[in-house]
C-alpha cells in the first residue's frame, strides 16, 4: 500500500477528531495493508459498545479510500489493541459455545456479530469435525449458530 495513502488517511482521521473536539490521535502503521492506531483521553469511546464507533470510524475511512486502495485491501483502525483482544475473546466465546453444543447436543446461536466477528468464530471452529457454524438472518441481526454435523 502506498506510503502516500497511509499517510492521507492519518492525516484525515486528525483532522475529523480534532473538527469534532475528539480528543484523539490516529498514527498509521504500515503492516499487512495499513494499520491505523489511536490513541488519546476519548479512546475509550471507540471501546465501548464491543467497538461500534471503533467499527464505524473504519468503515468510514474504508469508504474515503476505497478507490485508491489495492484490490482486497482495507485500512484497519485500532485502539489500544482492541482488535487483538477482541479476536480472542471471541476464540474463547467459540470453543466455549463448542463444548456446550457437544454437552447439550442442542445448537447454540450467538447475539448479533459485525461480519468479521462472526469470521473469526467460523475460522476458530473450523477443524472441528463434528460442528458446523451458520450464518442466520439479515443485515445487522446476522447471527451465527454452532450446531453438531
Amino acid at each position: 500500500m502506498s506510503n502516500i495513502i497511509t499517510i492521507e488517511a492519518q492525516d484525515f482521521l486528525n483532522t475529523l477528531f480534532s473538527d469534532f473536539g475528539f480528543e484523539l490521535a490516529a498514527k498509521a502503521e504500515d503492516e499487512d495493508g495499513c494499520v491505523i492506531d489511536m490513541d488519546g483521553h476519548d479512546a475509550s469511546l471507540l471501546r465501548s459498545e464491543s467497538g461500534e464507533l471503533l467499527d464505524s470510524v473504519e468503515h468510514l475511512i474504508n469508504q474515503v479510500f476505497s478507490r485508491r486502495l489495492d484490490q482486497g485491501q482495507r485500512l484497519i483502525c485500532d485502539v489500544h489493541s482492541f482488535r487483538a483482544i477482541r479476536e480472542t475473546e471471541l476464540q474463547a466465546m467459540a470453543r466455549h459455545a463448542a463444548e456446550r453444543v457437544r454437552s447439550t447436543r442442542l445448537p447454540f446461536t450467538f447475539g448479533a456479530m459485525n461480519a468479521n466477528e462472526r469470521r473469526i468464530i467460523h475460522l476458530t471452529l473450523a477443524n472441528d469435525t463434528d460442528l458446523q457454524t451458520e450464518s442466520i438472518g439479515e443485515g445487522s441481526s446476522r447471527r451465527l449458530r454452532v450446531i453438531l454435523k
